[in-house]
């Protein structure tokens, strides 16, 4: 029998050890390796979650931008409605204030006519600074969306079209037509009417 070498037993035990330990780093290694990709992979999914939740605030944040202005536009729209329906009631107020006007001309109502002509003129004043335009087309083209044609008239003197009279003045607030103007307008000779005369 052959005697042990402990020396060479002791070298081959550490040689086992060695390799043993290899494979145990190598399989550390392994799970860290792994662990590491699923901390990049989680990472990753936060990361485009953040980035998701960013782009959903960025929109909500101007839909609610987008509902603030169109909230204020109708608001001011509101307001002009409002006031535009006041406006048109007092307009038969201003044709009073005008038909009383035109009536006395006479010496003896001198005082009363220039009372009737401040108050008259205040009103307007105030109603002009809300927005208010009187429309009073005369000598200029007839325009369907601002006159209404009360009456034609034949007339070679004046272009067709041309507004002749203004019965009644027409008013705009802010762009809308609360009464349109009430004219007569110019509209040329037909031939039938020109043979009627000879």
């Amino acid at each position: 029998m052959k005697e042990k070498d402990p020396k060479r037993d002791l070298d081959q035990k550490r040689d086992l050890d060695e390799l043993n330990g290899d494979e145990d780093t190598a399989s550390e290694a392994k799970e860290l390796e792994a662990d590491s990709a699923r901390a990049d992979a989680e990472v990753a999914r936060l990361a485009a979650d953040l980035e998701e939740l960013r782009q959903a605030l960025v929109r909500r944040q101007a839909d609610f931008e987008n509902y603030r202005k169109r909230v204020e536009k109708e608001r001011g729209e509101d307001f002009h409605r409002a006031q535009a329906r006041v406006i048109e009631g007092l307009i038969p107020v201003l044709d009073g204030f005008e038909h009383a006007l035109a009536a006395h001309k006479e010496a003896s109502y001198e005082n009363y006519r220039k009372g009737f002509e401040l108050i008259y003129k205040q009103l307007m004043d105030n109603l002009t600074r809300l927005g208010l335009e009187r429309i009073d087309p005369s000598g200029r083209l007839f325009d369907p969306h601002l006159h209404q044609a009360m009456e034609r008239e034949e007339s070679a003197e004046h272009e067709e079209g041309t507004i002749l009279h203004v019965f009644q003045p027409g008013y705009v607030f802010h762009g809308r037509v609360l009464r349109p103007a009430m004219v007569r307008v110019a509209v040329q000779r037909s031939p039938a009417s020109k043979e009627q005369v000879n």
